[in-house]
């Protein structure tokens, strides 16, 4: 079958990171490359990464000008990255950049709605008006209009998004916890099959993997039971 699964390389160094990821089945997976790693590692992570045979969803979070905007996705394909991503808080200006500054490169874009992080307080407290189902509705929208790939979601949202886009705008949810596992600081979280069912097409998936004894193994296991 083909894997839902995004494992977050949430690690401080790159040599981590590569070690990591010497663990994995690249057939099992992709990997997601944040602010952090990218900061203190760069392009030649990626690209050692993609060496191994790894899909790569550069999670950099895009929000600027349009034309800064635009110039970084350009720079992001031209690594040769799988999927890489904006804020839709930079409105559609900036999404449509986006779009055509990646269009016929085969590198994906999604935009983020809502961090899964904030919770109706944050929200108010930024003065974005209604419950986070509604922002994230509201955002999604745009960019569906946009005509970008898809939008980063709770997976509380998927089925609300999937019912009113449909099946070829792609949601991918953080806030993945297996059975058992921590919620550590997300709020908004569901089981790898509740989001599936719920309409999710991508599960980013970081601490129970990355400190599982066996990786390979902990992933196996949450494919079968998305079967």
């Amino acid at each position: 079958m083909h894997s839902p699964l995004i494992i977050a390389l949430d690690f401080h160094e790159g040599e981590q990171a590569i070690r990591f990821s010497e663990k994995l089945d690249p057939s099992l997976c992709r990997l997601k490359v944040g602010k952090e790693l990218f900061t203190s590692s760069g392009p030649a992570l990626v690209e050692t990464l993609m060496k191994k045979n790894f899909e790569i969803f550069l999670d950099l979070k895009f929000h600027d000008i349009p034309n800064t905007v635009a110039s970084a996705c350009r720079a992001a394909a031209k690594l040769g990255v799988w999927m890489v991503n904006v804020h839709a808080l930079g409105g559609s200006r900036m999404m449509m950049a986006a779009r055509e500054a990646l269009a016929g490169t085969g590198t994906k874009l999604i935009a983020v709605t809502l961090l899964t992080s904030m919770g109706s307080e944050d929200i108010r407290e930024i003065g974005l008006e209604g419950e986070p189902a509604q922002v994230v509705k509201r955002l999604a929208s745009l960019a569906h209009a946009c005509q970008l790939d898809g939008v980063v979601c709770s997976a509380m949202e998927a089925s609300m998004l999937k019912s009113q886009f449909g099946a070829a705008f792609q949601l991918v949810t953080p806030g993945i916890r297996p059975k058992g596992a921590s919620n550590d600081d997300q709020k908004r979280i569901m089981t790898p099959r509740e989001a599936i069912e719920a309409g999710s097409d991508y599960l980013v998936i970081g601490r129970p993997i990355r400190e599982a004894a066996d990786p390979n193994r902990a992933m196996e296991a949450i494919l079968e039971e998305l079967k």
